[in-house]
């Protein structure tokens, strides 16, 4: 049922109308210990490539747009970071929230401001701490939808075609059809395995990217209609963007936003929602267990970082530091980690529980020392 092979046309591949805001608000709790408040998993180098992920979300939108085009949304405590790590960026391209209200504010806030700058902008909307192989697969894609998205009359998400029945991610029913895009019909959140199962059967579902293309005229019409109040905020805001008094207005409007996922509060309301079957290599490495099933292996399915041994031991993370030796002993499926001020040993696949651990660490006396 899947057909991913299409045609495009290199040479409009690139133009001043194409904007990339890249999302890199997250704390990453279920990478915690190594993801930390004062350097979350995006700026990490997780996959030990040399680039931190953020990096590596910026380099793969490089050859589709002006890099004055790129904007990266993140916390107010990490636009130092991001600056450092994206020297190609301005201050002006990194939008800071004053607090965490979900996707629907933050492309809220930067829709509106290229929207201001430019009425003509298609906008590409990405995590910044996806891992994306096959990247010219991934550009073609791109490019594509962007054509698609130019007549300002469709909300266009990602799918990828999945390869097993992963329950650690969003799903997307699509109606069969004509064309490179298809309508969608319905959006799952993280499914029960049988339910995963069935998904896979149909040939009627692919994983929710969470990698949106539209006409900044259309999510803002959009989120008039699904979203008015936060539509209401931030008009108030717009003559306010890009000058001395942006930073007071975006508080002054996040203080009054809900919290709500562009998912929840608009994708799944529109009838001019479309996906784009893909098929190019992705995980959203939203745990260590979807590190560890992209990662080298040994014979026994560890994945080891650091000075190491192991015996009797399977299917298992270790991560250690330098000048520090880990020995690990009879361990099937765990997280061993020697991370700064913290060492954790764990069951790698049960990621709920980082959130309690995080959460327990809070109440400890210097818990900031920790998290």
């Amino acid at each position: 049922m899947f057909n991913f092979n299409f045609e495009f046309d290199s040479t409009t591949s690139m133009n001043n109308n194409l904007y990339v805001v890249i999302m890199a608000g997250g704390i990453g709790t279920r990478f915690w210990p190594y993801s930390r408040n004062t350097k979350p998993k995006q700026f990490l180098d997780v996959l030990g490539t040399g680039k931190t992920l953020i990096q590596s979300t910026c380099d793969r939108f490089m050859p589709l747009c002006p890099a004055e085009n790129i904007y990266v949304v993140t916390n107010e405590e990490h636009q130092a970071i991001t600056l450092e790590q994206l020297p190609q960026l301005n201050k002006e391209q990194v939008l800071t929230e004053p607090m965490r209200k979900n996707t629907a504010a933050c492309i809220a806030y930067a829709s509106h401001k290229i929207h201001q700058k430019n009425s003509e902008a298609i906008i590409v909307v990405s995590p910044a701490d996806h891992l994306i192989q096959n990247e010219e697969d991934f550009q073609t894609t791109i490019k594509k939808a962007v054509e698609q998205a130019k007549a300002n009359d469709k909300l266009i998400t990602l799918g990828i075609k999945p390869t097993r029945p992963e329950t650690g991610y969003g799903y997307i029913q699509f109606i069969e059809g004509k064309g490179y895009l298809k309508k969608v019909k319905t959006f799952t959140e993280k499914p029960e395995l049988a339910l995963a199962k069935k998904f896979i059967e149909t040939g009627e579902f692919v994983w929710n990217a969470g990698i949106f293309i539209w006409g900044s005229k259309a999510i803002l019409e959009a989120i008039g209609k699904y979203l008015p109040e936060m539509a209401e905020i931030f008009d108030e805001v717009t003559p306010k963007l890009n000058t001395a008094e942006e930073k007071q207005a975006i508080e002054a409007a996040y203080a009054q936003c809900k919290n709500v996922s562009i998912d929840f509060g608009v994708m799944e309301k529109a009838d001019n929602v479309y996906v784009a079957l893909s098929s190019f290599a992705w995980s959203d490495l939203g745990s260590w267990a979807s590190l560890h099933d992209i990662s080298k292996r040994d014979d026994q399915n560890n994945c080891v970082n650091g000075d190491a041994l192991l015996y009797d031991t399977r299917n298992t993370i270790v991560r250690g530091e330098e000048n520090k030796l880990v020995v690990v002993q009879g361990l099937n499926g765990y997280l061993v980690g020697v991370f700064d001020n913290v060492v954790i040993v764990c069951e790698k696949d049960k990621e709920e529980m980082f959130r309690r651990y995080v959460n327990d660490v809070k109440g400890k006396p210097n818990s900031t020392d920790y998290i």
